[in-house]
């Protein structure tokens, strides 16, 4: 048995088909995995990602510190609120875990780590920060609820605090607001508009009733893959390890080797991958022949292997079958797949396939 979140209960009373994930008790799904990904795609969902750890970062270092821990730019986030999306790497520029920062007054920064990780993660951090004027506070105090698509904000602005709503319902993506205990942000992992909210664990359960009551339909694991695979976004431990970094992540944009001075760590390995100019590609995939994408499956050109699937699976916006892959550079627009023996046919594409409920990709 795992950890379960404050809202188990509710999970249990719908019905919700529960699965270990990252040492937590999750819902899957709530009676259709597909239902709910059509409902993120064009009403709202609400998933409960209370298993997420928010850490909180502060102190008169705090800047100085993320700035070595985080590859990507922290003092890029000036105006409070602001976010941005990073991996942490280890020495050799492989991924410890990927995160979003929010930046939230002078000295005062959340980051929001991913679940199965977030022990080994406090620890690393920990490690890095001592000999620092940085206090390192997990808030397992509070729940976090993602709710993502085209209705959802307008869904829960009047549920959210009165002194919030406002603040809220002026948001700019990747900016949050902040009252007190709770943070909504107009961030996910879904490739639709939304919130992800913080709060205390101990009012996580009259929100989500009221989402239900508004009509935001739950949503569990299988949707929320489904979803993300659908916006191109990575998945930890998938398509990018402590052995793969960003550079062979599609994540090159989540690097900042400007300015020169700033030593993160992870840079030299990264500036020396860069220079070897051996690097994989990471790509998009279509599968055009019969069959369903899964991660590990080999990538072909000409019947031989030039990397393979990093995650896969069937869109249900697309009606097609879908995935992200790390490849050899230059492999051009038409491969195989190796499905159970047989080499089927499928096309080079980039990433996202879906994005507010549209496609961004040619079926034909």
């Amino acid at each position: 048995m795992g950890s379960r979140t404050p809202l188990f209960s509710e999970h249990e009373r719908l019905g919700a088909r529960i699965v270990p994930f990252g040492g937590w008790d999750m819902p899957l799904h709530y009676g259709s995995q597909l239902d709910e990904h059509h409902a993120v795609r064009q009403q709202a969902g609400v998933f409960d990602v209370s298993h997420m750890r928010p850490v909180d970062i502060q102190g008169a270092d705090a800047l100085a510190f993320l700035q070595r821990l985080l590859a990507n730019d922290v003092a890029k986030l000036k105006q409070p609120g602001k976010a941005l999306y990073s991996c942490m790497l280890n020495a050799d520029g492989g991924v410890i875990d990927d995160l979003i920062c929010y930046y939230l007054g002078p000295n005062r920064y959340r980051a929001v780590v991913n679940a199965a990780t977030a022990d080994k993660d406090l620890a690393w951090i920990r490690a890095c920060v001592e000999g620092t004027s940085v206090s390192i506070h997990s808030r397992d105090d509070l729940a976090m609820l993602a709710v993502q698509g085209p209705q959802a904000r307008t869904k829960v602005l009047p549920l959210l605090p009165g002194a919030l709503q406002e603040p809220a319902r002026a948001l700019k993506p990747f900016f949050a607001a902040e009252q007190g205990d709770w943070l909504v942000g107009r961030t996910g992992y879904t490739g639709e508009d939304g919130f992800e909210i913080m709060l205390p664990a101990t009012e996580v359960g009259d929100l989500w009733r009221a989402l239900l009551a508004a009509g935001v339909a739950p949503a569990g694991l299988g949707a929320r893959d489904t979803l993300r695979l659908e916006a191109g976004m990575n998945l930890y431990g998938q398509d990018m390890t402590e052995e793969v970094g960003p550079l062979e992540s599609g994540l090159e944009w989540t690097v900042a080797f400007e300015p020169q001075e700033r030593d993160f760590i992870g840079r030299s390995a990264l500036e020396a991958q860069r220079a070897s100019g051996d690097l994989r590609e990471f790509i998009g995939l279509l599968l055009t022949g019969r069959g369903v994408l899964r991660s590990h499956q080999p990538v072909l050109v000409d019947g031989q292997p030039v990397g393979e699937v990093t995650s896969g699976g069937f869109s249900p916006t697309l009606q097609r079958s879908i995935a992200l892959a790390r490849v050899q550079p230059g492999i051009g627009d038409q491969c195989a797949v190796d499905i159970r023996g047989k080499a089927v046919p499928a096309r080079v594409v980039k990433p996202p396939f879906v994005r507010h409920g549209k496609a961004l990709i040619a079926l034909e």
